[in-house]
Order: structure tokens, then sequence, then C-alpha cells
């Protein structure tokens, strides 16, 4: 087997079957039942390859002197491609050697043109979408030894460090948002660079999706309108692990035809994935519901078992308080069993300093730690080799996202488990049920809408203010152009003139789009007595989450909002030690602006639209931290807000319900809590067909709109314009709504619980809900739906 750069030589516990693994851990008492699923991957051999009679002698000694003899066939592919000036995706699994596919023509074209006196003659720009991830490939580069000039651009980068990467760098290493605020509007004094620009690699491209996914397209096509303006036309070169259909993807992001490799030729050890659903507990929850014991519970006592057996596990917990009281927990079991292994368990998210993450990652990969608990901080491509087996807390998203960091372990091409614990919600609850939904489907499309005209228009301002927009702009900027560029020109934000047109303000343009904004203008988190920012939070959702009294969790710290300012974007805060969290209430209107599509589902209709939601958050509610018993509810004054975003929505005509009514026994007076609770369900639901979160979307019920005189369900994007979240699940309809219904049906429960349609986000206190009424409904709208596609 060829060893590759990012599989160091394994160091720490022997090698372990990973089924005999998955049998320790279901041996104790009442272990067995929590097993839902248990599906062994087989092991995959390797495919390699020559290197490239072209590329760079001192590039692939370099490689060669780090173990890498021969490159993996896949690696090959994607470096002839983008020689050749194809412009590539590389859609490979985790730990197959993708930053050297793109590294081999990129430092060979480095090294091959520069200049006599070591001038920059080619230069390469890579993007990650974070910080980290930049840094991590720093060192990969720098680690190759070779006398290239690489650095990183990005918000921790000093004014001296600035001019020397403008003036001298050869490989600069940046994220997007650096790109829009500051490479392309400053493009003048980047001439040099951007002249000599030969290569773009765009790293971990799933992770650009929605809102953010459209932003990022629409900088890229600003990218290469500046390097044509330098009279350059870079190859780009996108990775990813996991992302579905590559190509579309791909071209989607650019605007430009791409070649797709795909064929994995990296050698793969045996996988075992299980599925693990904690059991009910005797405490309830809101409204009577039973609830199960916690994830995070069940993930400490995982990951303790795997550590006092000396199995190098990583468990994967979604929130930074989880992570910390996870190896907490871990370590006190673990002490209790052999206090040696005290200490050998840390916890690794972000808020810590950028040399104590890079020392916990070189302590997990050297051994030195046996157990680590961590956030979505390590599912990128962060070099950490040699684990054995991955715990994941809660379904992480997507399916890209769960197999990113399934990918985790065994990267050494060595056996390794993998494990889903289930949260108490429905996506869990249905996945865990259904393995074939999760291992047995590709992944998910990444879902972007490059023709948002909210995207759109701040990025055809600040393309204008780098250079004016021009008609020869309509094809690379997408067909609504035309009628973006007249609306911004009636808003006065950019003026017509016979060349093009031209951005009228002396302000920075690239303010106008903020692109990790899920809407409005962020509100700033301010510490009270000092004054100082402690971060920032998307004024979108401020109005829930950063309102007076609202405990807010920050960087592990607990937090009290004192005082939301929304005239100046502030909420004052401070630190305090409570028992109790808070959540908000709200109440939400919808109407139908414009339907685009439908189609009918014999008396049912499903159609897709443009929707109006106003919501106003009304009041608060705390509760008891550990039981979630409710304390009491303050009443707030905030002014409502409007969103003009994309619904699909169902309507199930009255004489449907009085048939339903006639074989259920479900009548008028249920209505309202049968749809409110499929509309729960259904968006719990749609993450496995759309890659989204639960909070980038919404959703209204009503058992008598007044827009279409019937009972309606709408699920909405949470973005202004629209996501393309709610596209998908009118898409997929006739699956989604299928798996919505299944969910609520196999959940063991009686009325309802987190496990189907209760939601952590509903304003209404998940009242009313109907449980039985909500099946009735799903099955009278499906049956007259079209088959599901496999």
């Amino acid at each position: 087997m060829t060893a590759q750069p990012d599989t160091p030589i394994r160091s720490g516990s022997a090698r372990r079957d990973p089924a005999a693994l998955m049998a320790s851990l279901t041996a104790g008492p009442g272990r067995a039942d929590r097993l839902t699923h248990l599906e062994q991957i087989p092991a995959r051999p390797a495919i390699s390859g020559d290197w490239p009679a072209w590329a760079d002698a001192t590039v692939v000694a370099s490689y060669t002197a780090r173990g890498v003899a021969r490159p993996w066939a896949h690696q090959v592919a994607v470096a002839e491609a983008a020689h050749r000036g194809e412009h590539v995706v590389v859609a490979t699994g985790t730990a197959s050697g993708k930053s050297l596919a793109y590294l081999l023509p990129a430092l060979s074209a480095v090294r091959a043109a520069r200049g006599s006196r070591g001038q920059r003659g080619a230069s390469v720009l890579y993007l990650a979408p974070t910080k980290a991830l930049a840094h991590d490939q720093w060192a990969a580069i720098r680690d190759l030894g070779l006398d290239v000039r690489v650095a990183t651009h990005d918000g921790d980068s000093t004014a001296e460090e600035r001019e020397w990467t403008r003036e001298h760098a050869e490989y600069v290493l940046t994220n997007p948002d650096m790109l829009h605020r500051s490479l392309l509007p400053g493009h003048a004094r980047w001439a040099p660079f951007f002249r000599s620009l030969q290569y773009v690699v765009i790293d971990e491209c799933h992770h650009y999706r929605g809102v953010f996914g459209a932003h990022v397209a629409q900088i890229v096509r600003r990218l290469r309108r500046i390097c044509a303006s330098y009279g350059a036309s870079p190859v780009f070169i996108l990775a990813s692990a996991t992302v579905a259909d590559p190509e579309i993807t791909a071209r989607r992001m650019l605007g430009l035809d791409v070649t797709a490799v795909t064929a994995d030729g990296s050698p793969r050890g045996e996988l075992a994935v299980g599925l693990w659903e904690p059991p009910l507990t005797s405490y309830t929850g809101e409204h009577g519901a039973p609830v199960r014991r916690p994830a995070t519970a069940e993930t400490a006592d995982l990951l303790a078992d795997l550590v006092v057996q000396d199995v190098r596990t990583l468990a994967f917990v979604r929130s930074r308080r989880g992570v910390e009281t996870v190896a907490r927990r871990a370590g006190e079991l673990v002490a209790e069993v052999d206090p040696s292994l005290v200490g050998r368990i840390d916890s690794y998210r972000g808020g810590y300093l950028p040399e104590e993450r890079r020392a916990l990652e070189e302590a997990l990969r050297s051994g030195r730690l046996l157990g680590m608990a961590a956030t979505n901080a390590l599912e990128l491509g962060i070099d950490v080799s040699g684990l054995d087996a991955v715990l994941i807390t809660g379904y992480p998203g997507t399916r890209a996202a769960f197999w990113q960091q399934v990918g985790r372990a065994g990267r050494d091409g060595g056996g390794a488990l993998g494990m889903l614990i289930a949260r108490d919600d429905p996506l869990d609850t249905y996945l865990v049920h259904h393995p074939e939904a999760l291992l047995g489907r590709p992944v998910e499309g990444t879902v972007f809408d490059t023709d948002n005209p909210y995207v759109l228009g701040p990025h055809l301002c600040a393309a204008a203010q780098e250079l004016p927009v021009t008609m020869d702009d309509f094809e690379m900027f997408g067909p609504r152009t035309r009628e973006v560029l007249g609306s911004l020109v009636a808003q006065g934000l950019l003026r017509r003139r016979a060349p093009g047109w031209f951005w009228t303000d002396g302000s920075r343009a690239a303010d106008l789009a903020d692109i990790r904004s899920t809407g409005g203008q962020q509100v700033q988190l301010m510490e009270a007595g000092t004054g100082r920012v402690v971060g920032t939070v998307d004024g979108g959702r401020a109005h829930g989450t950063a309102h007076t009294g609202a405990i807010y969790l920050h960087r592990g710290e607990t937090w009290l909002v004192e005082e939301l300012d929304l005239e100046d974007h502030v909420a004052t805060m401070r630190r305090v030690e409570v028992d109790h969290t808070t959540s908000a209430r709200d109440i939400t209107d919808i109407t139908i602006a414009a339907e685009h599509e439908h189609t009918d589902w014999g008396p049912c209709r499903l159609s897709l639209g443009t929707v109006e939601v106003t919501n106003q958050v009304t009041s608060y509610l705390r509760r008891r931290a550990r039981t979630g018993e409710v304390i009491d509810e303050t009443l707030l004054d905030l002014p409502a807000r409007t969103l003009s975003t994309t619904a699909v929505w169902w309507t199930v005509p009255d004489a449907v319900l009085t048939e339903m009514a006639a074989a259920t026994g479900v009548d008028a007076a249920d209505l309202p809590g049968a749809a409110h609770a499929a509309e729960h369900c259904s968006i719990g639901l749609l993450p496995l067909f759309a890659t989204c979160d639960r909070w980038d979307i919404g959703g209204v019920s009503t058992a008598r709109h007044p827009d279409t005189g019937v009972l309606t369900v709408f699920v909405h994007d949470g973005h202004p314009g629209g996501a393309g979240f709610a596209e998908r699940g009118y898409r997929t309809a006739p699956a989604w709504l299928r798996a919505t219904r299944a969910t609520i049906a196999a959940c063991e429960c009686v009325s309802g619980c987190p496990s189907c349609v209760q939601s952590p986000k509903c304003g209404n206190g998940n009242d009313p809900l109907d449980k039985a009424g909500a099946v009735a409904l799903l099955d009278a709208l499906l049956r007259h739906a079209p088959a599901s596609p496999e």
C-alpha cells in the first residue's frame, strides 16, 4: 500500500475489528435494543497511477520523500485535467488525498513560471470555508519544503503581512469573505497577482449551500470578471469528499463547464456503521410528552467505554456547551474505571486559541489523547489521522456532513467504527429506523439559487464599483441581471450611462452583501460595563435569540441579555450562572404573493411560489434547564418583521376532510392540531431532502387560509428571496411527505413528543398538536400522490 501525505505512521492503539468493537458497546444491560441498525462496508483496495511527465521534479521528489511512491489514480486524473486547462471538480472520499491532486499542477505551474530573479510568474488562489482549514493547508504546503512563497490572507493578518502577500506571495490562502471584502474591491493593488493567476482552488465546495452558496457563486463570477480585465483566465479546481452531482454543483458555482472526477483510487479499510437510539425515560416534557435520554449522555458513556478499551475516538457534538459536557462526563466515567486514563480525554471547539487547537490536533494524531469531543470544527479537511471510531451526537443535518464526520475514522486504511446517536428529534428518529434513507442513498445535491435578486443585487453593486457593469457581463451574472440592474438604478444605487452601469456612492458596495447573514443587519453583542463587542448575531434571528431577558450561549459561556437596541443594532449582555433557558414565543401570518408552479394530487394541490411572512416575537418563556419545566412567561414589545421569500404549500379541500372524518373520527375541532403537527414534522424532515437545517426554514399551518379557502400547510425558506430549500421540498414532495407520515406513525409515544411532532422552535408552545390527526391528514393528502423516486 502506498503511503499518502495525510496518513502518517500509526501510533497508539492496536488495530481493531470494527464489528467486534460494536459488539462490545451493545454488551451492557439494556444496550442491545439501542442499536437499531448495523451496516458493514467492506474494505477497498488502492488503484495507483504514474506521476505526470510535466510535473515539477522537485515537487515530485518532495512527495516521494514523504512516502508517496506513486499517486492514486484519481489524483493523476485531476492533475492532468487541470494541466490541460479544464475546470475540474474532484469528489472522492475523505482522506483520499485531494490536496495532492490540486497541489501538483498548482505548485508545478508556480515553479515553472518563476522568473530568473525569482519574480512571480504564476500565482494560485486557494479558498476555504474556514480560517482553520486555510492554515492547515498552509502548514501542509510548508511541510513539503519547497521554495514557494505561500501566505494566508484573512482577518488575523497584519497590515505588514497583507502588503507582503500582495507584493510577493505566489500561493495565497483565503476565504470567500476576504475575497469579497478585500481582494476584489482592492483589485488595483492586487493587479500583479490577478494578472498572473493561473489556478483557483475551491476546497470543501459542498459547504457552500443555500444563501451562503449563492453569495459565493456571485463572488466567483466577480473574480472571473476581474481576472479577465487583467488578461488572466485561471483554471478552477473544486474539491469535496461529499457532494452529490459534482459536475452540476460545480457548474452552478462557476458558471462554466466542468470535468468531474469521482472514481476514488485510494484504499479504505472495513467500516462498521451503527445507528443508536437512546431509550425513553420516566421524565416528561412539554404537555407531559415523554422524553428520551439525552444524546450527549449516551455519547459520554460510549466515549468512555471506547477509551477504556484503548480505542482512539472522536465524538462530534453539535453545540459548544455539549462538547464540554461530553468531555467532562466521559473523563469522570473513565477515571472511575482506570485512574491512569485521567487526562486522555479532551474537548475541541471554536473559541479556543489557534495554538490550543493545533496542540489538541497533534495530541490526537500522536495518540497522547485517546478521546476527544469536538464540534464540526474538525469536520472539514483538517488532518487528524489514525482514529478507530467516530461518534456523532445527533444527525449533523446532511448525509454529506454525516459521511464527512464518519470519514475521520480509519484514515490510515485500517478498520473503523462510526455511530450515529439519535437526538430526541423527528429526523433523527426517522433515520435510525429507516437506515436506507441515510446509508442507502447518495449525498444531497448542494442547493443554492444564483438568481435570487436579494443576493444578485448587492453583488452587481459590488461588481459595478470594481469595474462598470456592461451588457457583456449579462451572461456571466445570469438571466435576471437586466431586471435587477433596473431595480438598482431605480433605488439610486447604480447610474446608467452609455458604457454601462456605474456605482453612485462613495461608500463600499461590498458592505451591501453580508455573505454569512441570514437576513437583516448584524446585531453586535456587547458586554455591559466594558462596551466590549464579544460577537454578533444575524438581525433576522436577534428578535428570537437576543431579546431583552434572553439567556444567550456564546463561546461556551452563558449571558443574560439586558437590552436589545434595535435602532443601534446592539444587544447589551452580562455573564451569568443560571439554571434556566429561554425560548421565544411568536405569532406568524403568511400571505401568498404569487403561485409559480403547482401539481394536483387528486383533489389536493401542491404549490410553489412567493409568500410574505409577517412574524412578531411577543413573549419568552423561562424553563428549568434540567427538566424543561416552564417557570414563567414575560411579554415583549418588539415590532413585526416581514419577509418576502419562497414557500412550498399543500392544500386539502373540505370534501376530502369530510371523507377523512367519517373514516377516522378526526373532525373539524382536530384539524388545527393535525395540520400543526404535520407542519412541524415536515420541517424536521426536509433537511433529509435539501441541504438545510431546520432553523433555515419555517412554517405556518391553518385549518382555513384566506388565500386558498381550505386547509393549508406552508413550509418556507427563512431567507429573503428564498434559498432553494422550499423548491427542493416541492421537487421531492412525495418522498418528503411520506417520510413525514412514517415518522409520526412509527413513534412509540402516545400523543406526540419531540421525536415526532413537537418542535423546539415553535412560537406557539407546541399547542395545539394532534398526532393521530396528522397521520390521517397526511394519508388523505398522499392518497393520489405520485410514487416516490428511488
